[in-house]
């Protein structure tokens, strides 16, 4: 039973497993809120505490002992044990002696043990280092020269050091837990379940090694905190099963803590709750932007306001015959204006433990996962919400707010002061060109020098001269949507786009010195071979031009809350029944009478831009990739020389 407390003390968690070079921004951004409004607020990082831990020296014994557990399992059963954990056991002197070095290299702090890892005789490498051999040896005897040269010896290590993690954590998913890995973990047991089965089951059974050290990091956590209210943050479905051991844990340790699940996969996918086992663990589900819902809880728990009058929150409540049910509370008040949600804060982070990692070679691709970047937000919600593919009915798109260009700049100094860090990765949905030139001006006005990369459409406001601008005011990197390159769908899709302004909007960032980075999309409703065939053609000719430095495929799904789900008679496709079940709900499959088989398509898609990207077959034939498909591959209908003309038309 939750009491009233006399003293609230508010503790936001991020859980295993969001980002391990960066803090995720969810819980600085309520942190700063809260404290702006005169709440006792704090935060911890459990995602990047629980890597640490596992990676100990105490954590690499035990990790041997399951290694050797397994062999013998593997050996009674007359199997040959897995190469990773053989390797594992083979080498283990050296990973217990190399293994603190170099964490503390990714965390920064031993730049010169660079040179060491770089020898090749340092580090004990396991099957990840294969993939090495997939990189042409110009003649040096280092097949990792093309990449980074003779000066980029610590990019070098840094690939070499995050080849060498991700050798112990396939160790820790072969020999500990299945379901394990550094950036998700158990995310299968959330993905589009519409059953909360699976969760339930899992977090039945009994904890092993990493769930018990999750469940002592949340112990200490509560002794260091006291808090009287949990927040429980889950952005990604492979953070949702960790979220809910924690709060198994809390329910255990501190029964009188009321805890709150929020963040993007509860806002997408459990707008229909209605599982009550969810509340075996939590106590408050709550949706959309965090700041109105928590004002209206905090009063609640402070016996200043109803249950009824909760808003935008899910509870469980039980009728005198023992039955529950999911109820949602939503009194409707004002959301809290963009301009008042006061300055995240990072204080109470670890800022000097997170591991700067290097996974993709790609200079735009490492963005990601390489750097300590402070995120912010220039503007709520999307400024277009027209895309045909995208959750435009849900709040964090459809509620488009502004802060002002002065507002900004005062929350990034606030932020350089705090955190000591001037790099800035902005997470929006779409910053709007009027806002980011505003930005731009603030900043040189001030003289305010920061590096800052983010997410924007490639439309025509962009143009050279602005482009030139936000380099000067920092900008070193752009992401955006060319989603099908096909103008035909891009104009079903209500994109506002088409692929010849886009060619002009990025090689404009390009030539400012940009690195500009495409989301690309496959199997969007109608799409055929053909148009297939000529998406990729445009690619190629992005790439061959240099208007793109890097670009990413995904398959097109289908959301419940998106305008191709909620009118697919619109797009010429037929949705399939939902599963039956009260829990997550947003991915919808469907029938498309093309007939086209998108998986197959995608295998050369997705071959022919890891090429692009290394600048590798700009001058081949598209068709060369969809080899593996049975039948003739139609030839693309663009000409070869369309972008280069779309760009002398400029």
């Amino acid at each position: 039973m939750i009491s009233a407390p006399a003293s609230l003390r508010v503790l936001s968690l991020i859980p295993p497993m969001t980002q391990l070079n960066t803090p995720y921004p969810a819980t600085a951004y309520l942190t700063g809120f809260l404290r702006s409004r005169g709440v006792h607020a704090s935060q911890d990082d459990l995602a990047l505490k629980l890597v640490l831990r596992l990676l100990s020296p105490e954590g690499l014994l035990r990790l041997h002992e399951a290694a050797q557990d397994c062999v013998q399992r593997h050996h009674a059963q007359r199997q040959t044990p897995p190469a990773p954990v053989a390797h594992f056991l083979h080498e283990f002197e050296r990973y217990r002696l190399t293994m603190r070095p170099v964490l503390r290299f990714l965390q920064g702090k031993d730049g010169t043990l660079a040179h060491r890892i770089n020898t090749r005789s340092f580090l004990p490498e396991g099957a990840r280092f294969a993939s090495l051999d997939n990189y042409v040896d110009d003649g040096s005897g280092d097949s990792l020269f093309w990449a980074f040269g003779a000066l980029g010896a610590t990019d070098k290590a840094k690939h070499l050091a995050t080849l060498y993690l991700n050798d112990v954590a396939d160790v820790l998913r072969l020999a500990v837990d299945a379901r394990f890995e550094f950036v998700r973990y158990a995310e299968q047991l959330a993905t589009s379940q519409a059953s909360f089965e699976p969760l339930a089951q899992a977090l039945a059974a009994a904890p092993n090694w990493v769930d018990a050290t999750l469940a002592q990091l949340t112990r200490e956590a509560l002794a260091q905190h006291r808090p009287t209210l949990v927040l429980l943050s889950v952005p990604f479905p492979g953070s949702v099963y960790a979220a809910l051991r924690i709060a198994q844990t809390i329910k255990a340790e501190a029964p009188d803590v009321a805890i709150a699940l929020g963040g993007g996969f509860v806002n997408t996918e459990l707008r229909e709750l209605a599982e009550p086992r969810v509340f075996d663990h939590v106590d408050f589900v709550t949706l959309d932007a965090g700041e109105r819902p928590l004002l209206a809880l905090i009063e609640h728990l402070q016996g200043r306001r109803s249950r009824q009058r909760l808003v935008r929150t899910f509870v469980r409540e039980v009728s005198d015959t023992g039955a529950a049910r999911v109820v949602y509370h939503h009194m409707p008040e004002p959301e809290v204006p963009f301009e008042e949600t006061g300055t995240p804060t990072w204080e109470g982070l670890p800022l000097d433990q997170y591991l700067s990692l290097l996974d993709m070679l790609n200079p735009m691709h490492r963005l990601w996962s390489d750097g300590r970047w402070n995120k912010l937000t220039v503007a709520h919600g999307c400024y277009w919400k027209k895309c045909s593919f995208c959750d435009v009915s849900l709040d964090y798109i459809s509620r488009y707010e502004a802060a002002s260009a002065s507002t900004l700049v005062d929350r990034i100094e606030t932020v350089v002061r705090e955190t000591g860090q001037t790099g800035f990765h902005f997470v929006d949905e779409a910053a709007p060109p009027k806002s980011l030139k505003a930005l731009a001006e603030e900043l040189q006005r001030r003289g305010t020098a920061i590096a800052w990369w983010g997410n924007i459409r490639f439309e025509k406001s962009f143009t050279p001269e602005l482009c030139l601008q936000l380099a000067d005011a920092g900008c070193i990197a752009v992401t955006g949507g060319l989603e099908v390159a096909s103008d035909r769908l891009l104009k079903r899709m209500k994109k506002g786009v088409s692929v010849e302004q886009v060619a002009r909007v990025t090689k404009g960032f390009a030539d400012a010195g940009i690195l500009v980075h495409a989301y690309l999309m496959y199997g969007f409703p109608t799409q055929t071979v053909q148009d297939t065939v000529d998406a990729l053609e445009y690619v190629r000719q992005l790439f061959e031009n240099g208007c793109l430095h890097s670009g990413f495929f995904h398959r097109f799904a289908c959301t419940v809350h998106s305008p191709v789900g909620q009118h697919p008679q619109d797009y010429g496709i037929q949705l399939q029944p939902l599963p039956p079940g009260g829990f997550a709900r947003n991915d919808v499959g469907f029938i498309d009478p093309t007939g086209t088989d998108h998986d197959a398509l995608g295998q050369g898609l997705k071959k022919a831009l890891y090429n692009y990207m290394h600048g590798v077959a700009l001058d081949e034939d598209v068709r060369a990739w969809f080899r593996h498909l049975p039948g003739k591959v139609p030839r693309p209908t663009v000409a070869r020389g369309c972008i280069a003309k779309a760009l002398r038309m400029a």
